[in-house]
């Protein structure tokens, strides 16, 4: 009997949550006609030439008092008061859907426009304020009598058809940015409604309460509290002949917006192969079923339901609930019509586009409608993230959702041809040990593609635009792979030079080299005019005129010869004169290479007159008399004049400007027979380098 139906509606405890239908395939581009669902937006601009949906349907349920294995549970002999978990609360809700989207089709008036027609029907239930620990009581196993103490408590069950238009355009579409926004009216008509709202409810039920006499008892119903029962006009005949509820309609509306980031924009044009996926980013905002449908015919009747001692089989044979409500508590307001608005909300949705066939999608769904609104279907606020493949004629999506008072779940769904199928919670039905919540989803549909645009080479250029449709290449360069005409092994659209072979690092044009002294300009210093390499491509100087560069000159301002690197042969004469001085007194301990202390300040002086030549290059010398044998000597003429080399080298003399070298007692000035000869024969001599 119907009063079944209703009561179950005010105490069964499963909650059927989902806060949009088709979870999965709504995130897919090749949604076709089923954009009209979330967001009218998306019926344009889209892979279809037309999209006709055959039938297709959504629906789903579960709970937030049971926690149960369906394994188990569809075994025989199972018991949910025994073996399921059980999450009892002051407020427990209920929510059940049902979405049919019947023949639909969808097409395009405009590369800018499309229009979509739809029919479809839809049933929801929502229970509020259920009190678990009523279900506690009545699940005690140890009793069959129970208390309960429920408070308030509300439910409306509404199930409507609606027939839409939808109208969606471009609004923007320059550069990288594309916007494109659509609307959806819906003529709403009532199939059937009821509501309930409870104030202060208790009951007590007795199961040997009433005495039905010969020793049979039935069970005694006590309660205390006001009932407000309203429900369309038809609901409560028996007979079965059903028709829609007179004047039981209503508007409703929806409306979209649809941001899409494309960086690569400059890839597409007109002659560019048709591809869906031109953005890197789309961001969707939504709202959807704004209206209500009324019920002018509707019964709304309040009852004063305190009364103790009901008998429960009063209860089971009574026509309905109207008739049982009548018979045994106090009608104390009555009237005509109600509303019940439709299930307002608000769905955002961000889509990250991978690699045009692999996304990753964000949706969240907010109910606009107060969980105080009494006569209002209501959805459950849901977070979903969705990765998915999708290609033309496939579509694979695993669903990851957070739903209101329920949790977690993962799903799985696909699209194959013209088949949809899936459901947002599969794996957690199959797979956990406290599952609450189950849907599915599933349809058939004829999509009708855009006319393909052949493209022999798959170059994303269409023949008809393609100058070599046969072989590969960017669009810039009308469909051809790039050449290199001079062989450089640069393809002419970077060579600046394509005629010319030249290199990489100067765009693969040849170097030039103005002045023609064979140094590079990107090398020479001095491009107009001629020099050498040696020089960074300037001419060296000469100040005195005299042939000798000022790099080799000695004396750059005095004229020389060649022979005396730029000087005088006075000035070389002098110079040479004052080093064979100083030479002289360059003295070192006996016998070793350790210069006396008395050598500093003429080793200083040296210094001096080699720093007036800062071109000129010399020799160190080393020298020693024939005693002792003639290895030692070599090796100490050698570090003598070595040590001479350091001392300059340490007080500012380039080491490049000197050259150390020992001759031992190979050089002599003197005799070795004398003493005195010997010992101008252990000498160090700085010479001029000519």
């Amino acid at each position: 009997m119907k009063k079944t139906t209703l009561l179950l509606l005010c105490i069964v405890q499963f909650v059927l949550v989902e806060a949009q239908s088709f979870i999965g395939f709504s995130s897919d581009n090749y949604i076709g006609v089923h954009a009209v669902i979330f967001n009218p937006a998306n019926i344009t601009d889209t892979p279809y030439k037309a999209d006709i949906n055959v039938a297709g349907f959504s629906a789903f349920g579960g709970n937030d008092y049971y926690g149960v294995n369906v394994f188990d549970a569809l075994k025989k002999g199972y018991s949910f008061d025994l073996e399921a978990k059980s999450y009892p609360s002051e407020d427990n809700r209920a929510l059940g859907n049902l979405d049919i989207l019947g023949p639909a089709f969808m097409f395009n008036l405009s590369k800018k426009s499309s229009i979509a027609l739809f029919a479809r029907a839809r049933a929801f239930i929502n229970a509020n304020e259920i009190n678990g620990a009523s279900i506690s009581a009545i699940d005690d196993d140890n009793t069959d009598d129970f208390n309960l103490t429920e408070g308030d408590i509300s439910g409306v069950g509404h199930a409507w058809a609606e027939l839409g238009v939808s109208y969606a355009r471009i609004l923007l579409n320059e550069k990288e940015h594309f916007l494109k926004g659509g609307i959806t009216l819906k003529y709403l008509q009532g199939i059937g409604s009821a509501y309930l709202i409870g104030n202060d409810i208790s009951a007590v039920y007795d199961a040997d309460g009433t005495d039905l006499g010969g020793g049979e008892t039935t069970g005694s119903i006590g309660t205390t509290g006001t009932l407000n029962y309203s429900r369309f006009d038809d609901f409560d005949n028996d007979d079965y002949d059903y028709d829609l509820p007179d004047n039981a309609t209503g508007l409703g509306s929806d409306f979209g917006l649809t941001y899409e980031w494309r960086p690569n924009r400059a890839e597409y044009d007109e002659t560019t192969i048709h591809n869906a996926h031109q953005y890197k980013l789309k961001l969707g905002l939504s709202i959807t079923d704004i209206g209500f449908i009324s019920y002018k015919n509707g019964i709304k009747e309040t009852y004063n339901i305190t009364n103790t001692n009901v008998s429960e089989d009063e209860f089971d044979n009574s026509d309905d609930i109207g008739a049982f409500l009548d018979s045994f508590y106090t009608l104390t307001n009555s009237g005509t019509g109600y509303k019940i608005d439709l299930p307002s909300a608000l769905h955002l949705n961000a889509d990250w586009n991978f690699n045009r066939k692999l996304f990753l999608n964000l949706n969240i769904d907010f109910s606009l409608m107060s969980k105080d609104r009494k006569t209002a279907n209501r959805i459950s606020n849901t977070i979903s993230l969705t990765p998915r493949y999708e290609s033309k004629w496939f579509g694979f999506y695993f669903p990851l959702s957070i739903i209101e008072k329920n949790g977690f779940r993962m799903g799985t769904g696909l699209r194959a041809g013209p088949l949809y199928l899936g459901s947002g919670s599969i794996i957690s039905v199959l797979t956990s040990d406290n599952n609450r919540e189950a849907d599915v989803y599933a349809g058939l549909k004829i999509p009708i593609y855009k006319s393909e645009r052949k493209d022999t080479d798959e170059d994303g250029i269409r023949d008809k635009h393609d100058d070599c449709p046969d072989i590969p290449g960017p669009k810039e360069n009308g469909g051809c792979p790039w050449e290199d005409e001079d062989e450089d092994g640069i393809l002419d659209n970077v060579d600046k030079c394509p005629k010319e072979a030249g290199p990489e690092e100067n765009n693969g044009c040849p170097w030039t080299d103005t002045d023609g002294d064979g140094v590079f300009d990107k090398d020479d210093i001095c491009i107009n005019e001629v020099g050498t390499a040696e020089n960074n491509g300037c001419p060296f100087k000469d100040t005195d005129g005299d042939g000798v560069y000022d790099k080799d000159d000695i004396c750059i301002n005095e004229v020389g010869t060649v022979a005396n690197n730029g000087c005088p042969e006075k000035v070389i004469e002098k110079l040479q004169k004052t080093l064979d001085d100083y030479a002289k007194v360059i003295l070192f301990n006996y016998g070793k290479s350790s210069l006396k202390e008395e050598s500093s300040k003429v080793l200083f002086e040296i210094i001096e007159v080699l720093n007036q030549y800062p071109n000129a290059s010399f020799t160190i010398e080393g020298h020693t008399d024939s005693i002792g044998s003639y290895e030692i000597n070599q090796k100490l003429s050698e570090a003598r004049a070595n040590a001479v080399k350091s001392f300059l080298v340490k007080n500012g003399i380039d080491s490049n400007r000197l050259v150390a070298i020992g001759y031992g007692e190979r050089k002599p000035i003197a005799t070795n027979m004398y003493k005195d000869g010997r010992a101008q024969n252990r000498r160090v001599e700085i010479n001029l380098m000519k």
